[in-house]
């Protein structure tokens, strides 16, 4: 990172921490967490154990992080090394992100960067200024985006409360700060799971390893009657629905499925799977019982955006609510083919221009890689 971007973003992160103290807290039962940070152009330090919140504000102004991170599970020792911390148990955390979604919309804000010569362009083969195809990606997510992480959010916590049985009260979402959601359940006997439990829970909820004889096609003689139906509960319901989408629509599907055969079937469920029924949740984040988590209230500093907790899914727009960088002008200079909106506002695009945006604008676009400050 540049010196003039480093600068810049250090004191734009140290003036968001003095001003919204209130957003940062210590989670519950904070002496048995570990906690750790990033500091821009280093790599990550934890095993940091803390106990209150003048504790971690006093690490935040004195260590001034670019990103702030605590852990999922609880141990006896947290500052110890990793095989002396005693793992008592871990909260249940699943992420998803729209880079995840395979969404039609990416590809009309996403670009490039070239890894030799740092231009930036429109996605292509090769870099158009020196031919390389070392290439970075960068996306900046639109509301479709966020819309259809929002649509697996809820079809998760349906399926928890519904098929888990896990009280909507110890479900807690959190926008992570860049394109996605981080879903935490809390105080329920799926905290004591290990990382094995945890891959047959995810395989739950991704509808993986699916079989043809416990969705209605035995390995002889299947009946028409023992498909399930639209209104059957958990997966047998879901599939239903997404196989016939009608009760009018089933005896005729049923046919076809028996005809096609039982391997069609299996390749069918197995679709099922991974484009449409199961949720897109990211697999190693939670099998992971010694993960660290972005802690909410802080700045992530992918996109300066804040890791915000949502009351209401549905409503929340992150582009506005987690803006929380202030708006006075700052001097910049911007490279992003592709169109961008904050706060109600449309940026871009820009070629190589010197331009005065809002600093959360400006802090956007550097910690994306598209622009530098000007230090002016």
């Amino acid at each position: 990172m540049l010196e003039n971007d480093l600068k810049f973003l250090e004191e734009t992160f140290k003036q968001y921490y003095f001003e919204h103290f209130d957003l940062i807290h210590v989670p519950d039962r904070p002496k048995e967490r570990e906690y750790g940070y990033k500091k821009f152009n280093t790599g990550m330090i934890r095993h940091i154990s803390l106990k209150t919140d003048k504790d971690l504000r006093l690490m935040l102004m004195t260590n001034l992080p670019s990103d702030v991170f605590c852990s999922n599970g609880y141990y006896s020792f947290p500052n110890l090394p990793m095989a002396e911390k005693d793992w008592k148990e871990a909260d249940l955390i699943f992420d998803i992100d729209a880079k995840d979604l395979n969404l039609s919309c990416r590809k009309d804000h996403t670009c490039m960067k070239c890894v030799s010569c740092a231009e930036i362009s429109l996605v292509q083969d090769t870099c158009p200024k020196c031919k390389s195809n070392k290439l970075d990606y960068v996306s900046l997510p639109c509301q479709n985006c966020i819309s259809g992480v929002k649509k697996e959010v809820l079809n998760l916590v349906k399926i928890l409360t519904s098929d888990l049985q896990i009280d909507d009260k110890n479900i807690r979402i959190s926008f992570s700060g860049n394109e996605g959601f981080h879903v935490y359940v809390t105080n329920s006997s799926y905290n004591q799971l290990g990382s094995n439990e945890r891959r047959d829970l995810i395989d739950y909820i991704k509808f993986q390893s699916a079989i043809p004889e416990r969705f209605g096609f035995p390995k002889n003689n299947p009946s028409r009657t023992s498909f399930p139906d639209l209104d059957d509960p958990g997966w047998s319901g879901r599939v239903a629905k997404e196989l016939f989408g009608s009760k009018s629509k089933r005896s005729k599907t049923i046919t076809k499925v028996i005809s096609d055969g039982k391997v069609a079937y299996q390749q069918k469920l197995e679709e099922m799977g991974k484009n449409s029924i199961g949720v897109k949740i990211d697999s190693n984040v939670t099998s992971d019982i010694h993960r660290i988590f972005r802690l909410e209230g802080s700045l992530n500093s992918k996109s300066g955006l804040v890791k915000l907790a949502c009351e209401d899914i549905e409503k929340f727009n992150p582009y506005t609510e987690a803006c929380l960088i202030d708006d006075k002008p700052a001097e910049i200079s911007a490279s992003s083919p592709v169109k961008f909106r904050l706060k109600n506002t449309t940026f871009g695009p820009y070629t190589n221009e010197k331009i005065s945006v809002p600093k959360y604008a400006a802090v956007y676009m550097i910690c994306k890689g598209i622009a530098s400050s000007t230090g002016t």
